[in-house]
């Protein structure tokens, strides 16, 4: 017996699952769960000077696709531009980071494969109800960060 398989899905902007990180917003398109653990791709909206720290992933490749907004990409020795139109991959276990520069918020589409990492934004956010960044003061648990970080296999620099 032929077993008939069509995982397809799609999300339209605003339909995925949408978390509160550390001052952005980040909307899962597709978990591992949902691709087999082939990859995961997230849509994130950042505001303006976010930065993320020096860090380097064991178990992915990251990618990123700048829709959006400016950033600088720092990866290994590289300093990289990334306007709209910029696609930036960063093999496992190099360091990077990168920054949103400019005067308005910067929109990324973030993939990982394989899948997992997707996870790390799901434990350390908190659910939001719309499709903007978070309002207020943001309260960052530093330690749950680490722990978490090492978890999925990211470990921070600096």
């Amino acid at each position: 017996m032929v077993q008939q398989m069509n995982n397809a899905f799609s999300f339209a902007h605003g339909e995925g699952d949408a978390y509160g990180f550390n001052g952005t917003l980040m909307e899962v398109k597709a978990t591992g769960q949902e691709t087999n653990g082939v990859f995961s791709l997230i849509e994130g909206l950042l505001p303006t000077g976010y930065e993320t720290p020096l860090h380097v992933k064991s178990k992915e490749e990251d990618m990123y696709y700048v829709l959006e907004g400016e950033l600088t990409f720092t990866v290994g020795d590289k300093i990289i531009q990334g306007k709209a139109g910029t696609f930036i991959f960063v093999p496992r276990h190099i360091k990077h980071k990168f920054k949103v520069e400019g005067s308005s918020p910067a929109k990324v589409l973030f993939m990982f494969t394989p899948a997992g990492v997707e996870q790390f934004f799901i434990e350390m956010g908190v659910p939001a109800d719309n499709y903007e960044l978070p309002s207020g003061s943001v309260n960052f648990d530093m330690d749950k960060f680490m722990a978490t970080a090492q978890k999925y296999g990211i470990e921070v620099i600096g």
